[in-house]
């Protein structure tokens, strides 16, 4: 037997072993993914444009901040994306392309391709609050075609005011620029608003920082 018909069996026997094998085959395909995972995400954090905020962007006020956890609570994520994609139709439909900069201060981002309602990331000052109101607490009345749920109960829903100040804390470790002096105030900002006034403060920033 020649020399390569001996490599040749080698590489065959290997083949066969991890073909055979569920368990090698299941970590072989694990270490791949991961190690393609890695080459595609670690440069990331080292780029500019992913890792620095656009001119203009701004941490979220308390109001604004409690606004958001609500908006995931209550899983608006689900329906509607916050992604504006770089093609020409989108840009005429919702405005100026996401980039990275302008969600540096998200944890968790809320980019995706969730459609069931149209893209929220430019939404911010094209309504007016009363606008928001009355949609969130009956889209009907203003889209009678809608089918997104009514939140009525934010209406009645007070803010906690001691809930906000960890939540600022939490976030400064995640490294936005949250000042001590901001947190101290944050309960104070947010005293007598309701979930609501929090909801609609949250929509009516989405996407202004490039504006």
């Amino acid at each position: 037997m020649s020399a390569h018909d001996n490599a040749h069996g080698h590489q065959v026997g290997g083949h066969e072993k991890i073909e055979t094998s569920n368990f090698l085959m299941i970590v072989l395909i694990l270490l791949a993914a991961a190690v393609g995972g890695l080459v595609e995400i670690v440069p990331l954090y080292f780029q500019r444009s992913t890792t620095q905020p656009v001119e203009g962007l701004k941490p979220y006020t308390p109001l604004q901040l409690v606004g958001r956890d609500i908006y995931i609570r209550e899983g608006c994520y689900n329906c509607h994306s916050q992604m504006v994609r770089p093609f020409r139709g989108e840009a005429l439909r919702y405005g100026a392309f996401s980039v990275a900069g302008e969600f540096v201060y998200d944890h968790p981002f809320q980019w995706g391709s969730k459609r069931t309602g149209p893209d929220l990331h430019r939404v911010g000052g094209r309504y007016s609050d009363e606008w928001h109101r009355a949609h969130l607490i009956n889209p009907r009345d203003l889209v009678p075609e809608s089918n997104m749920p009514a939140y009525p109960w934010l209406v009645d829903a007070a803010i906690d005011p001691a809930s906000v100040a960890p939540r600022m804390k939490a976030l400064r470790t995640l490294g936005v620029p949250y000042a001590e002096a901001e947190i101290a105030k944050a309960g104070d900002e947010v005293k007598g608003r309701t979930e609501l006034d929090a909801l609609v403060a949250y929509l009516q920033v989405l996407g202004t920082a490039r504006k």
